[in-house]
C-alpha cells in the first residue's frame, strides 16, 4: 500500500524528487502539507485547498480527540469521509500540543496525564492510545507518540525525553498493525548532535516507508536547525521520505530540501494570512499597511492563485482592515499556493542540477522579517 521511488537526484546537492505512493493517492516529492488541526484547514474548504495545488494535509489527533471525538469520526467512515477529502491526510500524534498547550501535565514513561486547554479536563494518553485514535480517524500516515522538548532543554533532560520517545515508539510500533496506514517514526535529540545521530540510528528500524524529524523550529535559530539537520543528512535511510515536523517558511524549506528533506507542513501560511501577511518570492508582504492603499496589482505579480487572478493588492488590504473573513481566506489561499509554487521551482531546480543556484537567486531578493 505504501512505496516511495526516487525519480531524481540533484548532482549539486542530493536533494531529491519522488513518488511517495499512499492508498488514497501518489505525493509527488518535496512537498508542502497544509495544516487543518480540527478537520479543515482554517476558513477554506477542502476543495479551495485541493485548488490551490495541494496534495496532501495534515490534521491533529489531540484536537480531534478533544473535539468532536475519535469514535464520532470514526462513525462518520474516517476523517477523509467525514471532512470531504479524498487524498492523503497525515496526523500528528498530539505529544507536541500535550506539551505546548497544557499548562498542567505529569509526563510518566507510562504516558502524559494533562489538562485540556478548552476546559480544563483531565485526560491521560498513553502511546497506545494516540495510536488507537489515528486507527479511527483512519489517516494515511500515523505519527508516533514522542516527547519534544524546548530549545533551550539541557543535555540530561534532553536524553531522558530521547530515551522516553524511544521507549513509547516501541509500544506505538506494535499497536500500529493496520495495512492501510503507515507509522512514521520520530527522530529527537533537542540541539544536541550527538543525541539527534543516536536518535537516527535507534529510529531507523522502526521506519517502515517514512521517517520525520521532530523537536526542531521550537524557537532556536535557523542556522542551529541547519546545524542539526546536517548533522543528519548523510544518514537517513535512503529510500523513504523524510519529514520535517512544523517548518513553512520558503527560506527554511530550500534549506530543507537541499538538506535532504522531502515534507514539510506548518500552521505559518494561514495564520500571517488572517493577520494580513502574504507569502511572496521577495519575502512577507504586510498587505495591511497605507502604502497597499491605492495599489491596484496582484496580491504577487506572476501568481496564478485565485487571490491573485481576480482581486488587487487594494481590495485585500481593505477586506483585512475591516476585518472581513474573506480577507484572511483570500490570502490563505494565496499562501498555500505559494509553498506550492515554491516546491514546483525546486523540483524544477533539481531536475536541472542547480538547487544551490537557485537558492542563492532567490535568497538575493528575498528579505527575511
Amino acid at each position: 500500500m505504501f512505496k516511495y521511488e526516487i525519480i531524481k537526484e540533484c548532482k549539486q546537492t542530493g536533494a531529491r524528487i519522488g513518488r511517495f505512493t499512499t492508498p488514497h493517492g501518489v505525493i509527488e516529492t518535496p512537498v508542502f502539507m497544509p495544516v487543518g488541526t480540527l478537520g479543515t484547514v482554517k476558513s477554506l474548504s477542502p476543495e479551495e485547498v485541493a485548488e490551490a495545488g495541494s496534495q496532501i494535509l495534515l490534521s491533529n489527533t489531540y484536537h480531534l480527540y478533544l473535539r468532536p471525538g475519535h469514535e464520532i469520526v470514526r462513525n462518520a467512515g474516517g476523517l477523509h469521509k467525514f471532512m470531504n477529502w479524498n487524498k492523503p491526510i497525515l496526523t500528528d500524534s498530539g505529544g507536541f500540543q500535550v506539551f505546548s498547550l497544557s499548562t498542567l501535565r505529569k509526563i510518566t514513561d507510562e504516558g502524559v496525564m494533562f489538562h485540556s486547554h478548552r476546559d480544563g479536563s483531565k485526560h491521560f494518553l498513553r502511546p497506545e492510545d494516540a495510536i488507537e485514535i489515528q486507527k479511527a480517524l483512519g489517516s494515511d500516515i500515523m505519527m508516533a507518540f514522542d516527547e519534544c522538548t524546548a530549545a533551550d532543554t539541557n543535555y540530561r533532560k534532553s536524553r531522558e525525553a530521547l530515551e522516553r520517545t524511544l521507549k513509547w515508539l516501541d509500544r506505538c510500533y506494535k499497536v500500529a498493525d493496520t495495512e492501510n496506514q503507515i507509522l512514521f517514526p520520530i527522530v529527537q535529540g533537542n540541539m544536541y548532535a550527538d543525541l539527534r545521530k543516536e536518535s537516527l540510528e535507534r529510529t531507523i528500524p522502526y521506519a517502515k516507508c517514512g521517517i520525520a524529524i521532530g523537536g526542531l523550529s521550537v524557537g532556536e535559530e535557523k542556522p542551529v536547525m541547519y546545524d542539526m539537520l546536517d548533522t543528519l543528512k548523510d544518514y537517513y535511510p535512503k529510500n523513504m521520505p523524510r519529514y520535517l515536523m512544523g517548518v513553512g517558511s520558503a527560506d527554511c524549506i530550500v534549506e530543507g530540501v537541499i538538506r535532504g528533506i522531502d515534507m514539510f507542513d506548518c500552521v505559518l501560511p494561514t495564520r500571517i494570512a488572517r493577520n494580513g501577511t502574504a507569502m511572496t518570492f521577495k519575502g512577507d508582504l504586510t498587505i495591511r499597511n497605507a502604502s497597499y492603499k491605492e495599489d491596484y496589482t496582484p496580491v504577487e505579480e506572476g501568481c496564478d492563485c485565485y487571490c491573485c487572478r481576480n482581486y488587487s493588492r487594494a481590495y485585500v488590504r481593505h477586506l483585512i482592515n475591516t476585518d472581513e473573513i474573506l480577507g484572511g481566506r483570500l490570502l490563505s489561499i494565496h499562501n498555500i499556493h505559494f509553498l506550492h509554487r515554491l516546491t514546483a521551482k525546486i523540483k524544477e531546480a533539481i531536475w536541472q542540477d542547480r538547487l544551490l543556484d537557485f537558492r542563492n537567486e532567490m535568497m538575493a531578493d528575498y528579505k527575511i522579517k
